[in-house]
């Protein structure tokens, strides 16, 4: 079965605007994914195909989240938070500093909460701030611990300047036996992606 989609992920430059500037957190979904019934749809011209969607995602400061909660509306997909007990500093320069810190030594926080069933879903969204041009620990953390052999994955991330940066491709090369599609990047504001901006590149991976 052919699979169309896309994929991208983007970020900060030196974390200048860390993509989820320290807000308060729109409430945020449990643990678990939700047992919702999802379908994308087939690209034009292809026999529509059921596909079961995940959006999975960290978020920092809500962000990430928001966009998230627009992506599963708009895919019919199961929304899941990627958590971590791991506490970063309330300033802003003392955490960016942290995540630098921790980036450089490929420290992966563990995570708390169950686990998603990978297995019973064909296409994973995977949501991320971009923290100094890349994956945020807790999502790297995510993808070592679910196996995404066969399974087609699209990333997205929030930003404060930077866009796409090392995202998408620190992500290809760290799922080498999953089809990464076009990822998108969206400047990170507590009310999400722009309307139509989410919804071209929707467009475009075939929803």
């Amino acid at each position: 079965m052919r699979k169309i989609w896309g994929l991208t992920f983007a970020g900060f430059l030196a974390l200048g605007g860390i993509a989820c500037a320290k807000t308060a957190d729109p409430q945020t979904e449990t643990g678990a994914a939700a047992p919702v019934q999802t379908q994308a749809a087939a690209p034009a011209g292809e026999e529509s195909m059921p596909k079961k969607v995940l959006v999975a995602y960290y978020s920092y400061s809500g962000n990430t989240a928001a966009v998230a909660r627009q992506i599963a509306a708009k895919t019919g997909g199961d929304l899941y938070e990627i958590k971590t007990d791991h506490v970063y500093p309330e300033a802003y320069r003392p955490m960016t500093q942290q995540a630098k810190k921790e980036i450089e030594a490929g420290f992966r926080p563990e995570l708390t909460g169950a686990m998603p069933d990978i297995s019973q879903y064909d296409v994973v969204f995977i949501g991320t701030p971009n923290w100094w041009g890349t994956l945020a620990p807790a999502v790297s953390s995510f993808l070592e611990k679910n196996d995404f052999t066969g399974k087609t994955v699209v990333p997205f991330n929030t930003h404060g300047g930077g866009g796409m940066q090392n995202c998408e491709k620190d992500m290809r090369a760290a799922l080498p036996n999953a089809t990464v599609l076009e990822g998108a990047a969206f400047a990170g504001r507590s009310s999400g992606a722009s309307e139509s901006a989410l919804n071209n590149w929707l467009g475009r991976l075939g929803f």
